[in-house]
């Protein structure tokens, strides 16, 4: 890997972005670890960086701290599992405001960081929930579709100014954040990081990482 290589993860201390925290620094790269608590950080090689997606001064503080960033992976999230029409508003809200507006937080103001340094990539970590929307998840469904829109509209943005934009769909992972599904039902988050990284660092469109993904993407295709 190119030295260059230099990495900010949001909620990198656990789940997913821990693997691909952990699959960066296999490949040599530079790794800024983002958590609300940093001390929740235990990576070997990484960097702790105090970040809430949600609070654009927090995110003014790390962009200022990694300045020297060339690839930004949004992966922060959360799941209340709020109905749309039953759930707590307050839950629904914070959806959104992680998923949709924390991630446009990141990327307003790692942008510039990343031209000044030459261009680079951006990852969204989005979901299979981004098509598919059952009304078990409706708030989640609703917020990831959002940053679908967001990850395609930033893409067409940014591209003029040498960066490129990765949008990751994947179905479940077997991560703290969906205990409750059977364990066969959800892949390996380390399996799953490989190809996040694999194309971002390829600059592709889009990563469909699992049957799951593929066949909704294919779904979604047929209802056009």
């Amino acid at each position: 890997m190119k030295d260059n290589i230099i990495v900010l993860i949001t909620g990198a201390n656990r789940g997913l972005g821990r693997r691909i925290a952990e699959d960066f620094l296999a490949r040599g790269a530079k790794v800024y670890a983002g958590a609300r608590r940093p001390e929740t950080v235990d990576i070997t090689g990484a960097i702790p960086v105090q970040i809430d997606i949600t609070d654009p001064e927090s995110v003014r503080r790390a962009a200022e701290i990694a300045s020297d960033v060339t690839v930004l992976v949004n992966n922060a999230g959360i799941s209340t599992r709020a109905n749309l029409l039953a759930g707590s508003i307050e839950d629904i809200r914070s959806e959104m405001e992680t998923h949709y507006f924390g991630t446009l937080n990141v990327i307003r103001e790692f942008a510039p960081v990343l031209e000044s340094n030459g261009g680079g990539k951006i990852l969204n970590v989005l979901s299979v929930l981004s098509w598919a929307h059952p009304a078990t998840s409706g708030a989640y469904a609703a917020a990831k579709a959002a940053a679908w829109a967001l990850t395609d509209a930033v893409r067409d943005d940014l591209a003029p100014r040498g960066v490129t934009v990765t949008a990751l769909h994947v179905g479940y992972m077997d991560t703290d954040m969906v205990s409750y599904i059977p364990a066969e039902q959800k892949s390996d988050p380390a399996a799953i990081a490989r190809q996040a990284v694999d194309g971002v660092l390829a600059g592709t469109t889009e990563v469909l990482a699992d049957d799951t993904a593929r066949q909704a993407k294919a779904a979604l295709s047929r209802m056009r």
